[in-house]
């Protein structure tokens, strides 16, 4: 079963290949052999039917189909190894003619993976990613300490100010009729954090204690929900507390008492050290980002539709994955946003087709390389696995059913990494 090249257009090849008429025979027979038992004749018992008397009544062709399909994955395999190609979608296929005692010529269209015209990356220019820790930036995740570890204070007599969290009943109203989800009782809103639409918040700034309200604001157009979108609304709010956060002094004690240091210098110098270990992995992942951008604006490749395609569904997949995780199931949140799954498609495109170039960029890159990916490097990323999903305990067990499957994935990744190394010491950094 030789396959014979016939053309590529894009990034599609066309080819055939016979397959014996020896070999359909067989695979008649091993279709009749699984199908029998669905065939009633008279005068034979259930499943005892000769092949010779169904094909007499149903037709010779009565077993083609399933024959051509018991053929046809190994056959393509072969086909595919043969030819030395890289499918990256399921194939058209299309069978001649059958005639019994003669061979059958199969003919197969499929997408393949492109080549990709490298630039010359031998030189790359970057300007150079540089975050410094500041004294601001220290001084602001003190801040963020302070702030929640702060007591809440009943704020007396005074009015609503700036960042007070107050207990309130409100009741919206549109067009004079209240609107469902429009009330709540003994809701808390801290004013100044955004919680709820422009206006609200600002409108209760100066009121007092037990006095009862009516704000007046009107609904974004971009709102969730369709009819309130643009609508002036009136809410009926009654203040019912007015709580002030009490911040802690900033000293040695604090920092006893929200970490494990003794003494508020300490506190500081290490809060400087976890800053400046985010920052230097920042500078890391935008300067790969910056890296990958250049080679792939330099290099050449067109996309077959259905890599994109399958890139926007693991995009999507992952999406769903963590919407999840918010305990929310992709209907209810595609409901509360107002869009659809066709929005979500459109809106991770852009993303789905730049990774699927950069792959193919490093892939190339790699090759062009000769980037290797050994079974120590696979190992010590199982390592890593296993440490990162809890399964240190159970390692052997979890690298064991790791290896069972595809570590396509797993090896593209090790390869990328190296490759990215590869690229940084052919840089040139601009200050």
């Amino acid at each position: 079963m030789k396959a014979v090249f016939e053309k590529k257009e894009k990034n599609t090849v066309h080819f055939n290949m016979e397959l014996p008429a020896g070999d359909f025979e067989k695979a008649l027979q091993q279709a009749y052999l699984k199908d029998r038992g669905k065939f009633n004749i008279p005068g034979f018992r259930k499943g005892k039917v000769p092949r010779k008397i169904i094909e007499m009544n149903y037709g010779e062709e009565i077993f083609f189909e399933n024959a051509i399909n018991i053929l046809l994955p190994d056959a393509y395999s072969n086909a595919v190894e043969e030819l030395q190609l890289e499918p990256v979608d399921s194939p058209e296929v299309d069978v001649e003619e059958i005639k019994l005692g003669e061979p059958i010529k199969v003919n197969f269209n499929v997408e393949v993976k492109p080549e990709v015209k490298l630039g010359d990356y031998s030189e790359i220019e970057l300007e150079k990613v540089d975050y410094s820790v500041t004294d601001e930036m220290v001084q602001a995740e003190l801040d963020k300490a302070r702030d929640m570890n702060a007591r809440m204070v009943d704020a007396g007599d005074r009015e609503v100010q700036e960042g007070d969290i107050l207990t309130i009943d409100f009741a919206g109203y549109v067009d004079d009729e209240q609107f469902p989800g429009g009330t709540a009782e003994d809701q808390t809103l801290e004013i100044g954090a955004g919680q709820f639409i422009p206006g609200f918040e600002e409108g209760l700034v100066g009121k007092s204690k037990g006095e009862e309200v009516d704000v007046e604001v009107t609904f974004p157009e971009e709102y969730q929900e369709e009819s309130l979108k643009g609508k002036p609304a009136v809410f009926k709010v009654t203040i019912k507390e007015i709580k002030t956060k009490e911040l802690p002094e900033l000293d040695d004690e604090f920092a006893k008492d929200v970490s494990e240091f003794d003494t508020l210098e300490e506190y500081k110098n290490s809060l400087k050290e976890e800053l400046e270990k985010s920052l230097e992995s920042q500078e890391r992942i935008e300067t790969e980002n910056n890296l990958v951008d250049k080679v792939v604006e330099m290099s050449e490749v067109e996309i077959p539709e259905s890599m994109i395609q399958s890139q926007v569904e693991n995009e999507i997949k992952d999406f769903e994955h963590r919407v999840k995780n918010q305990g929310f199931e992709i209907d209810q949140y595609l409901e509360l946003t107002g869009t659809t799954m066709n929005d979500l498609e459109l809106n991770f495109r852009p993303m789905a087709e730049k990774r699927v170039k950069a792959d193919l960029v490093l892939e190339a890159i790699g090759e062009a390389e000769g980037v290797q990916v050994t079974d120590e490097d696979i190992d010590a990323e199982l390592d890593k696995l296993a440490e990162h999903y809890n399964q240190v305990e159970n390692k052997e067990n979890f690298i064991e059913q790791m290896k069972k499957g595809d570590l396509g994935f797993l090896k593209a990744g090790i390869s990328n990494t190296k490759v990215l190394e590869l690229l940084k010491d052919k840089v040139k950094y601009i200050d």
